[in-house]
């Protein structure tokens, strides 16, 4: 990363911040949790143009442009891809205070060596820059992996995966980075989605078990799970909206999920108790196998139904959740721990009401922590207020440190923000006398903690 007085986007305002950050900039990185597709990271076929690598997928920039009132055929549609760009760059413009502006920034001048900022003046000259970089370097998926100093990534795959590309990528051995599925199980749990039914199928297929009753469903899951950590999986995650409300017995959560399976009609509280039960046996399972559980709380899928069916899932129409009560989640932790099964976990939250209640729920048990903010709290502000709540109430240096959630190859600069930020912040609470520790604990926030929890240590 450049030097912080030559950096485009510079949020260290103080020497002891800068002294800090020259500690931990050159550090690798950790990304325990994305999107990438390991598809397009086994072909590595070289983009074509910066549009193609800003916007071909990349819900945060498509959002951005709504707001802007811009056509949809500029963003998910048929123009060309320097339409798209120019049309981003209206939007990139008058974005201020939005992160994406300074993640744009810092794309630019980490990748490409451009150091003006996108705007519609700068945008023909910045599209021709970049591109000719991209041309001359034949920049693709590998390559940004490469020049950001990827140590490990641990993509988002569901259990019925084959995992074929992670199986060549690691066959190939020629990437420095090590490339390992994640186990998400949200298609298991979301049990009144239409086309459930279906989906049991594919896991009974995946998993060579006939999926007939809670049991087998269990066996199955089990099955795949131990496939994936076969493959390097260390860390589980679910994302859906909710959570269970409670933990019905085996036997209830079994006759619920046999009318499930039948297509009968399911209260929301034999639903619940289903859920809460699966969840508690996931987690033994993964305490069991040394995996991390990761749960994103508060999230809002699919509020747009119109445009979901025009453009499918992931492609901005997700919100921020409501709180709710988190003794839900504790009543969870607290049975797996009652069980003898609570692994390492890390709790997400995508409204930011709920950290107080979470970070101190966090800290009544010792394998449980906060991540870092998540998707709309991902901006400075956000971070900001997650490191202040860590710290009154809890301790620092627990969290895990930052993962870009992100399906773009450029957005590895994302972690330098958010090193920056941790950089600021800690040297506006550590005193001089203590500049040492606060050293280390910027080394594990932005690297130690999340390789040893790789390692398992």
């Amino acid at each position: 990363m450049a030097e912080f007085k030559d950096k485009a986007v510079n949020l260290l305002t103080t020497k002891n911040a800068q002294k800090l950050y020259e500690k931990v900039k050159d550090l690798p990185i950790i990304d325990y949790h994305c999107h990438l597709s390991p598809k397009e990271i086994y072909e590595d076929k070289p983009f074509s143009n910066i549009g193609e690598m800003w916007l071909g997928g990349d819900h945060y920039k498509w959002r951005l442009m709504r707001a802007c009132n811009i056509d949809e055929k500029y963003i998910t549609g048929d123009a060309d891809w320097k339409e798209k760009f120019i049309k981003f760059a209206s939007a990139v413009e008058g974005a201020f205070a939005n992160p994406i502006k300074d993640w744009v920034a810092l794309e630019l001048q980490f990748f490409f060596n451009i150091t003006l900022p996108l705007n519609t003046k700068n945008a023909e000259e910045i599209w021709e820059a970049a591109n000719r970089v991209i041309a001359t370097e034949k920049l693709s998926p590998r390559k940004l992996i490469e020049k950001a100093n990827v140590e490990y990534i641990a993509t988002t795959d569901d259990p019925c995966d084959d995992l074929q590309y992670h199986k060549l990528i690691a066959s190939q051995g020629t990437l420095k980075a090590k490339v390992v599925p994640s186990f998400r199980v949200d298609n298991i749990v979301l049990a009144k989605d239409k086309g459930y039914k279906e989906y049991i199928k594919r896991l009974s297929t995946a998993s060579n078990i006939q999926i007939v009753d809670l049991e087998s469903l269990r066996k199955a899951a089990l099955a795949r799970m131990d496939y994936f950590v076969e493959m390097g999986c260390k860390f589980s995650d679910v994302g859906v909206q909710g959570f269970p409300t409670k933990i019905a017995d085996d036997e209830q959560a079994n006759k619920t999920f046999i009318k499930l399976l039948s297509g009968k009609e399911v209260a929301d509280d034999e639903y619940n108790g289903f859920w809460g039960n699966l969840y508690v046996f996931l987690g033994q399972a993964y305490a069991e196998r040394g995996m991390v559980m990761q749960l994103h709380l508060a999230v809002t899928r699919n509020s747009n139904s119109v445009m979901l069916a025009k453009c499918g899932r992931d492609s901005g129409f997700d919100c921020v959740g409501d709180a709710f009560d988190t003794s839900y989640v504790r009543n969870v932790i607290d049975e797996m721990n009652n069980r003898g099964g609570l692994p390492k976990t890390i709790i997400y939250t995508l409204n930011p009401t709920m950290y107080y209640p979470l970070v101190t729920m966090c800290g009544a048990f010792r394998e449980v922590v906060i991540g870092i903010s998540w998707w709309f709290c991902d901006h400075k502000r956000g971070m900001y207020e997650t490191l202040n709540t860590l710290a009154e109430l809890s301790h620092i240096g627990s969290l895990v440190g930052m993962l870009t959630d992100s399906r773009s190859f450029l957005s590895y600069t994302r972690h330098d923000y958010y090193r920056q930020i941790v950089c600021d912040f800690l040297a506006s609470v550590a005193k001089e006398e203590d500049f040492d520790y606060a050293v280390e604990v910027a080394k594990g926030l932005c690297y130690g903690n999340a390789k040893r929890l790789v390692e398992g240590l």
